[in-house]
């Protein structure tokens, strides 16, 4: 009676788990491209901004890097969950097959997965019966693939949630580099990115469980000596065409 009080515990309860891990893991992926969008665009525009103090020039090198970056993102992450669903969804039918074809052998695998969990044999055969009765093909999916049918990504929407993040990170440095005055844009830019770093490295750190200080301190680090290098280059090139 415990162990079917225990299943139903878990089973109304797991839906909302996934639900709650696969948004975090969305909010993670779409501050991670965020993260694209600022490091890129803001090494490509202070180079720019190094070798020119054309604004058209500048403006037009950072939309078409947002645009760019946009699309690569976007196809990248299509590509990517696309091949994920094709393989899961081919796995969901090899498992429906084998359940239909040899359903004694599937009710074996099932009794010796939940052994390998640390259940008795007695417990296991029982508890198999019960998820056979229930729901046999959920039942493998999980404990055999840790598959949830009912819970594919959509590829449609992780390209256009990774095209938005990467848009609204490459749109800081962008505007942070042609707003102020000619003066001031590398400034103000440096600055701009390093407090947008900041906060994303912290968000991204807490998200997933690790330390903030670290996340932080790589990143901002990656993005300054990412922008260095590109002002480097700019001023080179700028000397060099002059």
């Amino acid at each position: 009676m415990a162990a079917g009080a225990g299943g139903t515990a878990s089973h109304h309860g797991e839906p909302h788990t996934t639900s709650l891990s696969a948004r975090l893991n969305w909010l993670r992926a779409g501050v991670l491209g965020a993260n694209d969008g600022i490091v890129s665009t803001a090494g490509l525009v202070v180079g720019v901004a190094a070798a020119t103090t054309d604004t058209s020039t500048i403006a037009t090198a950072g939309v078409a890097g947002l645009v760019a970056g946009a699309v690569s993102m976007a196809l990248g992450e299509y590509v990517s969950v696309s091949a994920q669903r094709d393989t899961e969804q081919a796995l969901v039918h090899k498992e429906r097959r084998e359940l239909e074809e040899m359903p004694e052998a599937e009710f074996d695998e099932l009794v010796g997965l939940l052994q390998a969990k640390g259940l008795t044999p007695e417990t296991s055969h029982r508890v198999a019966r019960e998820l056979t009765d229930h729901d046999p093909l959920g039942a493998h999916l999980d404990l055999e693939l840790g598959i949830d049918r009912d819970d594919f990504a959509d590829p449609w929407a992780a390209a256009l949630s990774s095209a938005v993040a990467f848009s609204a990170g490459a749109l800081l440095p962008l505007v942070a580099v042609l707003a102020p005055p000619v003066s001031l844009r590398l400034p103000v830019a440096f600055v701009g990115v390093v407090v947008a770093l900041t906060l994303t490295g912290a968000i991204s750190a807490h998200l997933g469980g690790a330390p903030k200080r670290h996340a932080v301190v790589r990143l901002v680090g990656g993005g300054v000596l990412a922008m260095l290098v590109t002002y480097g280059i700019g001023q080179l090139l700028g000397v060099a065409v002059t």
